[in-house]
């Protein structure tokens, strides 16, 4: 075992998904080419590992779970906080403590397990003394999450937790393409202003949601493949709308994309989500669209004034409003 430094910390940003969630899934990638356009926002899933002791114990407050590890058996897969496991898998670290929590509520669509993909790998690298670049690290989240840990997903959250910011992101096969949107600060200041972000409750998609959606395009559901393209296009018009600072147009965009989600899965709106929209939509929302899968988790909206007016309208809907602001930091070790 090599040499461990004693304590260290990490941290990865969550993120909102503007436009083109689900085009990142393979095996839309490999055929068709997928498109995201994301920013980071500041809520952050933590991690930190301290050396020491003679097992090593996981605790993630995000899950209130626990487990003692003291053997390579202790590590198989069906046990439990399986990313902790896959992280500690694939970056063996010796005895200590990990510990991992989140700023973002459960099952919040804001691609919370993308972060903690990050952050998990970025504190091992660290404690191993291995030093990586940002893209790295989203290649090692992402193969922690779909390959180690066998949990069906793209790589959109692995990218927008290692690199912070607002980017177009492309995907075809294995290859990510990075587009950072570049935006005037005075525009990012006005979106940040009017972005009012909706906690749900969480959301019930799972990994076998993506692999149903998956399953419908690989067998020809015109639908489901329709929308797909559908999305992936979105992103693009997303990307050109934000670089123009055309509030009205990103709001119409992400209620465009809204509707393409819904086509994907019966299940993708709840009733609380329904009722929260157009709630949102009499208190002045030009658009807004789940974050991430949906039913349940996260809803964001664009509002045609500053947040603060709509923030009762949506606690009178039993939404939690979360607080945050656009990050151009991505992960980062101490």
């Amino acid at each position: 075992m090599r040499e461990v430094r004693p304590t260290v910390k990490a941290s990865a940003p969550v993120r909102l998904d503007f436009a083109g969630g689900w085009t990142d899934v393979a095996p839309f990638t490999l055929r068709e080419g997928g498109a995201v356009v994301n920013a980071a926002i500041s809520l952050r899933v933590h991690a930190e590992f301290e050396a020491g002791g003679d097992s090593l114990l996981i605790r993630a407050a995000e899950t209130r779970e626990a487990a003692v590890i003291r053997g390579a058996m202790d590590l198989m897969p069906g046990n439990g906080l399986e990313l902790h496991r896959a992280a500690v898998r694939m970056l063996p670290v010796g005895f200590g403590t990990l510990r991992t929590h989140s700023d973002a509520p459960p099952g919040s669509g804001l691609g919370s397990s993308g972060a903690l993909d990050v952050a998990l790998v970025a504190v091992l690298a660290a404690a191993r003394n291995e030093a990586h670049s940002p893209d790295e690290l989203a290649e090692l989240g992402y193969h922690l999450e779909a390959v180690e840990a066998g949990i069906a997903g793209g790589r959109q959250d692995q990218y927008a937790a290692a690199l912070g910011g607002f980017h177009r992101l492309g995907f075809r096969g294995d290859d990510v393409a990075i587009e950072p949107l570049g935006l005037e600060p005075e525009f990012i200041d006005e979106l940040e202003s009017r972005t009012l972000i909706c906690y749900t409750g969480r959301s019930r998609m799972s990994g076998d949601t993506i692999t149903r959606v998956m399953g419908a395009y690989e067998q020809g559901d015109a639908d489901v493949t329709g929308a797909l393209v559908e999305l992936a296009g979105l992103a693009d018009l997303m990307a050109a709308a934000l670089r123009a600072g055309d509030l009205a147009l990103v709001g119409r965009l992400l209620s465009a994309n809204w509707t393409c989600q819904q086509r994907l899965d019966a299940g993708m709106c709840t009733p609380e989500m329904r009722a929260l929209e157009q709630a949102m939509r009499g208190a002045g929302a030009i658009g807004g669209k789940a974050a991430g899968s949906g039913a349940g988790g996260v809803m964001f909206f664009v509002m045609t004034e500053d947040r603060v007016s709509a923030v009762g309208t949506a606690e009178a809907c039993g939404a939690q409003v979360l607080h945050a602001t656009y990050t151009s930091t991505g992960v980062e070790t101490c």
